[in-house]
Parts: structure tokens; C-alpha cells; sequence
């Protein structure tokens, strides 16, 4: 009996090419290299004997040592043979080298994975319970509105639990059904309020004429929507405003926030949305933000990745920043 070799996992495919590309960045630079070796050889050749006399030598001619074709012919399979084992070598040498980081991906996946249904029980039964209690308050409770938040609350964060699941995934061709932008856009900010009130933060919404929508599932989108807000809130300063606008560009609909803080610091605007990343504290007021890990802007730029989109730092100075989501746009559906 044959035994089949285990299909490799998204994670080794991702480690496996990036060391291809590595293997063949050092290939062509050695490449490059003994192009130029050679070219000199072959210069230095022709300057000492015309290429007539070095294709077809004279029959009164003497040959000292090697023939000058011969010197370029040995030239010429010397510098293919570097450049084959250059290839080869760069190629174990970095297999070997972003082995370990399989590994760490690997258990990267698993944890989201193991979190994400340890979460889902849980989560199920305190919706419910919020639900009996909803049910069982009339409509004139003073405090079945709170309720009710707290509803809607349970089942959001039930969806990014979900949402996390399929993002362990990693699917290569996501495809949703279009999704409006404004409702998604307005549920976030809403979900956001209290937290805002509470720090004194303005959330103020643009409104957008355009009927916008993107490939993405509501609750991707929301919950990417819902990171950068908190992220605004948290580096606002007292009674600062946190502007979100969404705008068609293109073929690309652009959703931007924009808060009043004093500025990315301490690091470069391209790293933010990198794992742990995490920008310095700011000097001399403005925003109440702890330092932690920046995990929430990293799983923004994995959600919108997956569906053709991208997240990037648009403009920061010392009068505020603004964060750009960028997805592709999608046409209604028919009916």
C-alpha cells in the first residue's frame, strides 16, 4: 500500500512560496553578478585577440596556452553552473530558515480556531438569557431599551465569533453577496456610541449619496468598522470628534475614519496594522489610549485582505489620523 502524502495546509503554501521568492531574489542577484564577471572576461578577450581570428583561427597561428573560445566557452559554464547552484542553495537555505514560521502560523490558526468555539457555547446561552429576559419586560420598561442594546450587542459579538471561525480558513476566493455600506457603517458607529460618551468623544457620520456596496459579509464589515472607531475613540482627546465618511472611488468604495488625536508616533504609519504593533504614548494630552497589543487593526487588515480589499494609515499629523478601508465595489443584486 501506498501512503499518500498529506495535503499541505494554506500556511505552508503561503511559507513555501515566500521561500521561492526569496530562492530567486539571491539567484538573480548572483545572476547579475556573474553576467558581469563574464562580460568583463569576454571584454578583456576581444581587446587582446578580433573575433574573426577567435571564431576562426589562421592555420600559421600559434596557440600558446587555450584557445580564447575556449576560455569563454569554460566562462560561460562556469557562470551557468554558479548561478544553478546559487539557486539551489538559496532555495534549501531558506526553506530552511521560514521553516519554524509554519509552525508559527500554524498555532496561530489553532488558537483563533479553539477560542473562537470555546466562545460560541457561552455566547449562545447569554443570548438567550437576554432574550428571556427581553421577553419577558413590557414595552413600557424604562429599562427595556437598555435591554435590547444588550441584545443586539450579544448577537454582534456572536457574528464575529463566527466571523473569526471562517477567517482561520483562509479561503482562496471569497465571495459574498453585495452588502450596503451605509447600515453596516451606521450599526458600528451605534454599537460604539456609549464607549464615545463615555470618554466625551463626537462620533459624527457623513452621509453618502451613493448607494455603496462591497463583496463582503455585514458582519466582516461591521466588525472592521467597529476596530477603527475604537481605535479613533481611544486616541481622541476630551470632547474631540471622530468623523466617518464613506465614498465611492472607481471601481472602490473608500470607508475612512478620521479622529482629532495627536498622531501616529514611535512608529512608521505602514506598521500599524501589523500584529503587536502599537504606536507611542502621547505627550502632552490628547487620547486615553493603554498600552496593549495592536491585535484589532491586524484582524482588519486579515478581513478586508480576504475579500480584495486592503487598510492603510491615509494621512496622520500632529491635528489627527485617518484610517482607510478600501474594497472593492459590487453592483446591486437583481431581482
Amino acid at each position: 500500500m501506498i501512503a499518500r502524502k498529506a495535503p499541505l495546509d494554506a500556511d505552508a503554501v503561503l511559507v513555501r512560496a515566500a521561500a521561492w521568492r526569496v530562492a530567486l531574489t539571491i539567484t538573480g542577484a548572483v545572476s547579475l553578478l556573474v553576467v558581469v564577471v563574464l562580460v568583463a572576461a569576454f571584454s578583456v578577450v576581444l581587446t587582446q585577440i578580433p573575433l574573426g581570428d577567435l571564431l576562426h583561427p589562421g592555420p600559421r597561428e600559434t596557440v600558446v596556452d587555450i584557445d580564447g573560445l575556449d576560455i569563454l566557452m569554460a566562462g560561460t559554464l562556469i557562470g551557468v553552473a554558479a548561478i544553478a547552484s546559487a539557486g539551489l542553495l538559496g532555495w534549501l537555505v531558506t526553506r530552511r530558515a521560514v521553516r519554524p514560521l509554519v509552525d508559527a502560523l500554524r498555532r496561530q490558526r489553532e488558537f483563533v480556531a479553539d477560542a473562537s468555539h470555546e466562545l460560541r457555547t457561552p455566547l449562545a446561552v447569554l443570548d438567550a438569557r437576554i432574550q428571556v429576559l427581553q421577553r419577558s419586560l413590557a414595552s413600557a420598561d424604562p429599562h427595556a431599551a437598555v435591554v435590547a442594546d444588550l441584545r443586539a450587542d450579544s448577537r454582534a459579538l456572536i457574528e464575529v465569533v463566527a466571523d473569526l471561525l471562517e477567517s482561520v480558513e483562509v479561503p482562496k476566493e471569497a465571495v459574498s453577496d453585495p452588502v450596503p455600506v451605509v447600515p453596516a457603517v451606521e450599526s458600528a458607529v451605534a454599537s460604539m456610541g456609549l464607549l464615545a460618551r463615555q470618554r466625551e468623544v463626537t462620533l459624527v457620520i457623513r452621509p453618502s449619496g451613493d448607494d455603496l456596496r462591497v463583496s463582503m459579509p455585514a458582519s466582516s464589515l461591521r466588525r472592521c468598522v467597529v476596530a477603527l472607531v475604537d481605535n479613533a475613540v481611544k486616541h481622541s482627546p476630551a470632547a474631540g470628534t471622530v468623523t466617518i465618511s464613506s465614498r465611492r472611488d472607481g471601481r472602490h468604495v473608500l470607508i475612512e475614519v478620521t479622529d482629532e488625536g495627536p498622531g501616529i508616533r514611535g512608529i512608521s504609519p505602514d506598521r500599524v496594522f501589523d500584529r503587536f504593533a502599537r504606536s507611542a504614548p502621547a505627550v502632552g494630552g490628547g487620547g486615553s489610549s493603554r498600552r496593549g497589543f495592536g491585535i484589532g487593526l491586524a484582524l482588519v487588515q486579515d478581513a478586508v485582505t480576504r475579500y480584495g480589499g486592503s487598510a492603510m494609515v491615509s494621512a496622520t499629523s500632529d491635528a489627527g489620523t485617518t484610517m482607510r478601508l478600501r474594497l472593492p465595489t459590487s453592483a446591486a443584486p437583481k431581482h
